[in-house]
């Protein structure tokens, strides 16, 4: 590991204001003499599989990241505080618990949220700041506007809200210097209450293209976003050239001075270890009853259903087909199914179809393979009885098939979207 990580950095997925190509992220960090960096775009994670990819391929070591935003006060309300509806806040995932909890954060942003931007709140925080690392951000944090505010007593209680969340070792004050005399101020006061309040440093700089020659191109991307022409001065515009990714010696040469921030890029880079697992389906888990296990109330739900159509004479037996041979095909599908580790796919489909019917949606009798399954026949899945058509289980599923099996099933077009609406809501419950 290098002696120095960056560990704010905005690809282009921070649209119309990052000019990191990400294909080219790593080959400048590694050719700097860097060994790790981080990706932290405004309010997203657009980019972080792609960047991810990249870092791997160079040798690179990937941290996931995102800058939020952070609503002053509830993120239901659509409401300026202090004239502001945001303030910035950095979070890195330190493992897979903090990189789902990372992902929770920045949808929820998007789905409860969303005023000006797509904003979190201290509630949701608390709620899923495991296995996060939080950085205070640029100027426009909730602790460096408190400061420039003159409100240090604020500042220094915002500290304590954040550390009481993220926990004592997972919050970090953050330094920069990109040639801004409000950031000089703000440093020293930050300094000086690292120390009051025994808060650790870490000093970034706030990356937003690769090269100090790319600050022009960096220009114009913000004055598309703010619909403006590179002769008129914006406040929005950057005052310096120096938001650039910058060696481990010019870092040294502005923080020289606060050695522990120099050494805490390293630390917290150490500490974050998330690999994505690509090849592997990853499915939710269904919600079952106490003490039952999905192969069990898969298979509690698949002779529940056999009894039920065989009172319904919706399964007829013949010398052709005896109850024996339904008995040997739900025996034989529900191994395969579990062998195959698709027991909760199974159910999750039943559930939500039976939603549908409980709400008297219109549902289909389901189509393609899926309609070879006695399984899906039995839980109300299909319409159609595979046995005496003689369709085929293997078709749809077979211990060889590598991709995941295809239920398809329609649903009424102008009712549809409660269903969908359901899935959702079952999928947040579940995850």
């Amino acid at each position: 590991m290098s002696n120095f990580v960056h560990l704010h950095l905005h690809s282009e997925y921070s649209l119309l204001d990052g000019a990191c190509r990400i294909k080219d992220i790593p080959k400048v960090v590694k050719s700097l003499g860097q060994t790790a960096v981080a990706i932290t775009d405004h309010g997203n994670m657009f980019g972080a599989v792609e960047f991810y990819k990249a870092c791997k391929a160079e040798g690179i070591k990937p941290i996931i990241g995102c800058e939020v935003y952070l609503a002053p006060g509830s993120r239901f309300e659509r409401a300026r505080v202090n004239n502001t509806s945001y303030y910035h806040l950095v979070l890195i995932a330190e493992n897979e618990i903090g990189y789902k909890n990372l992902s929770f954060l920045v949808s929820c942003g998007y789905t409860d949220g969303y005023y000006v931007k797509p904003r979190i709140d201290l509630e949701v925080l608390k709620e899923h700041s495991e296995g996060i690392i939080a950085l205070s951000a640029c100027l426009a944090g909730y602790i460096p506007s408190a400061i420039m505010s003159g409100d240090i007593a604020g500042a220094k209680e915002h500290i304590y809200k954040m550390k009481e969340i993220f926990g004592y070792d997972n919050f970090f004050l953050e330094l920069q210097n990109h040639g801004i005399d409000e950031q000089l101020n703000v440093n020293d006061v930050l300094i000086d209450l690292a120390k009051q309040t025994k808060t650790q440093l870490v000093c970034t700089n706030d990356v937003h293209y690769l090269q100090k020659e790319d600050a022009y191109l960096q220009t114009v991307l913000m004055s598309v976003q703010m619909n403006t022409t590179l002769s008129k001065k914006s406040n929005f515009m950057f005052p310096t050239n120096e938001f650039y990714l910058k060696s481990e010696a010019q870092m040294k040469e502005m923080f020289g001075n606060v050695k522990e921030a120099m050494d805490n890029t390293v630390k917290i880079a150490e500490r974050c270890n998330f690999d994505f697992e690509f090849g592997v389906t990853k499915l939710p888990k269904y919600i079952l009853p106490m003490g039952v296990s999905s192969k069990e109330y898969l298979s509690n739900l698949a002779f529940s259903g056999f009894n039920e159509k065989i009172s319904n004479k919706k399964i007829i037996f013949s010398d052709n087909h005896p109850k024996e041979e339904y008995e040997e095909r739900i025996n034989y599908e529900l191994s395969v199914i579990n062998t195959m580790g698709y027991n909760d796919y199974f159910l999750i489909v039943w559930d939500f179809i039976n939603y549908a019917k409980s709400q008297n949606i219109p549902v289909g009798p389901g189509r393609g393979s899926g309609a070879g399954s006695l399984v899906a026949f039995l839980l109300g899945i299909t319409d159609i009885d595979s046995i005496k058509f003689d369709l085929l289980f293997e078709r749809f599923l077979n211990i060889e098939r590598v991709s995941m099996p295809d239920i398809d099933t329609d649903f009424c077009y102008e009712r549809r979207d409660e269903v969908i609406e359901y899935v959702k809501k079952s999928m947040v419950r579940t995850t």
